[in-house]
């Protein structure tokens, strides 16, 4: 097989695992990309569902022609994605390892600190003395 195709190949499961992951998460396909973690974490979620069930879940090139995902139709590994995204965190599956943090990347890029419009504690320093400054109002204007 040519590495153009692998390529290919590999692309087109990441924008189904990243099509999913929209509807999901709520954030947008930019967003995702921009983590830097949308490979590893369709690999790792096919590594640990198994290629059969992630399939199913995903779609994609991976369920064949026009087929589309359903992570409906599974609420195990629907959670335990929305958990990777959010937290960087996998929480295991039934039979499966257990709960792991994927790494420190993935734990300073998850969604709940831009949900909540803060750094990842213990990641970036915000500067000296920002304590001494409110918080950004939840709506994102400015201060």
């Amino acid at each position: 097989m040519s590495t153009v195709r692998v390529r290919d190949e590999r692309g087109a499961a990441e924008r189904a695992f990243v099509a999913v992951s929209e509807t999901l998460t709520g954030f947008d396909a930019e967003t995702l990309y921009g983590t830097g973690l949308v490979g590893e974490y369709r690999a790792l979620t096919a590594a640990e569902a198994g290629e059969d069930r992630y399939a199913r879940f995903a779609g994609g090139d991976q369920g064949g022609p026009g087929h589309q995902g359903d992570p409906d139709g599974d609420p195990e590994l629907t959670r335990a994605v929305v958990q990777l995204w959010y937290t960087g965190r996998w929480p295991g599956l039934a039979g499966g390892r257990g709960p792991y943090t994927v790494s420190v990347r993935a734990y300073a890029e998850g969604l709940v600190w831009r949900a909540v419009g803060v750094a990842a504690p213990g990641v970036s320093a915000p500067g000296f003395g920002s304590w001494t400054e409110p918080p950004a109002p939840a709506d994102g204007a400015g201060r």
